[in-house]
């Protein structure tokens, strides 16, 4: 047995034992994990905020290790419990459970080949299995090897994006705060926020000044030739955060329509336009009520597996499939013939997914590209992250580039 200095500890490694027991063999076939894990986490009255970060981050680290654990339905061991709390992130909640537990462990950074090494060498034998599923391989190679491979074990961080001119006002309130910051030297509005915080409770949150978005997201609008005062559809709008995007682009002579078929992404869409000020934004249950060729750009960011967000869901890694790859890439398409006549020549269809999987990303383009040759690549180079990855049709963007999660996206302008 391991030697634990405290009740307290003891305590936390047994209650993790046992919601492991309960939420592990879910992993594998639940795609709405994360829901399930909160809803448990709140029904409990013994954990406290704290508590469910320590629990939380406990669980997100054995979902990206999975196949280096016991099956779900065995007991987790303590050879791999103390390998989780090892290898959780170095947080406040989870600090001194580490201390009591892996305290004289070495430190835990590196590649995963050295973590797997230390990790056999203390006994997990199992250390020494992929990280990833065998059908990945053939959707994308370059995910087992380094630096890929090492990027998507690892916990994804967190971004903003400023919504205001004067940042200032939102470096004051975080400093005040003790929240460091770094600016993407690529993009300077898109901050990377370091440690454990809630955004959500800040002033510069609730005056709209930031909002909660990968630098990658950001990406995609960043990188668009936009002139002020277009009119854009956002078709797969969601809660909004590419159309906020584009409506500060485009400026206040400009206009977005948004749609999605979830009527409370929607309204979460409407929320934050207000509190961001931005009166340009209109939600349209229908986009087929608008005239064919009437929009100067249209972006689909389209519903995908989400394989470039297992970072931020690992539980993605192990309950998605060929199968829901080759259904998305269906659907995918038939959004594209949807919207594509809704573009006015001379004007741009942008493409976005966060997959790496070539089927929903090269592989739908290139068949869109065929049925539609009037839509052709947009020559005009990268003026953001230029280091994202040419690929059929469009750019990929890889975690291991710039921390982020993992986009595809092409821009066609329509002839």
């Amino acid at each position: 047995m391991l030697s634990l200095p405290s009740n307290v500890a003891r305590g936390q490694a047994e209650v993790f034992r046992h919601l492991w027991r309960q939420l592990g063999p879910f992993a594998a076939t639940d795609r709405s994990f994360p829901a399930h894990l909160e809803m448990r986490l709140r029904q409990d009255r013994r954990f406290g905020s704290r508590d469910r970060r320590l629990y939380r981050e406990l669980t997100y680290t054995a979902l990206r290790y999975r196949s280096w654990l016991p099956e779900p339905s065995e007991p987790l061991d303590d050879t791999a419990l103390a390998a989780i709390i090892w290898l959780s992130a170095e947080q406040p909640a989870t600090r001194p459970l580490k201390q009591a537990m892996t305290g004289d462990w070495p430190a835990g950074g590196g590649s995963v080949a050295e973590r797997a090494a230390i990790l056999q060498a203390r006994g997990l034998a199992r250390a020494d299995r992929c990280l990833l599923p065998e059908w990945f391989r053939t959707e994308c190679p370059e995910a087992f090897r380094s630096p890929l491979y090492d990027s998507l074990a690892q916990r994804s961080p967190l971004w903003l994006r400023l919504q205001t001119n004067q940042p200032e006002r939102v470096e004051t309130e975080f400093r005040e705060r003790g929240w460091s910051f770094t600016p993407s030297a690529d993009l300077p509005s898109a901050w990377r926020v370091e440690g454990e915080v809630d955004l959500t409770r800040s002033d510069a949150y609730a005056e709209g000044l930031i909002e909660v978005q990968d630098l990658g997201s950001q990406w995609i609008v960043e990188q668009l030739p936009l002139s002020p005062g277009e009119r854009w559809l956002d078709g797969c709008a969601g809660a909004g955060g590419k159309s906020l995007h584009l409506a500060r682009r485009l400026g206040s002579q400009g206009k977005v329509i948004a749609h999605d078929i979830r009527p409370e992404a929607l309204t979460e869409l409407q929320l934050r336009a207000r509190r961001a000020g931005l009166r340009t934004i209109e939600v349209t249950p229908d986009p087929a009520k608008h005239a064919a060729a009437s929009f100067d750009g249209v972006l689909v960011d389209a519903p995908c597996s989400g394989t470039g967000t297992w970072r931020r869901s690992p539980h993605l890694k192990w309950s998605t499939s060929p199968e829901h790859v080759a259904a998305y890439a269906a659907q995918q398409a038939a959004l594209l013939e949807r919207y594509h006549a809704l573009v006015r020549p001379g004007g741009l269809l942008v493409y976005a997914t966060c997959s790496l999987t070539h089927t929903e990303n090269e592989d739908v383009i290139q068949r869109f590209r065929l049925l539609h040759p009037d839509f052709q690549p947009h020559a005009a180079p990268l003026g953001v992250l230029p280091r994202a990855l040419p690929s059929a049709g469009g750019h990929t963007l890889l975690p291991s580039l710039y921390d982020t999660d993992g986009f595809y996206a092409a821009v066609l302008r329509r002839g």
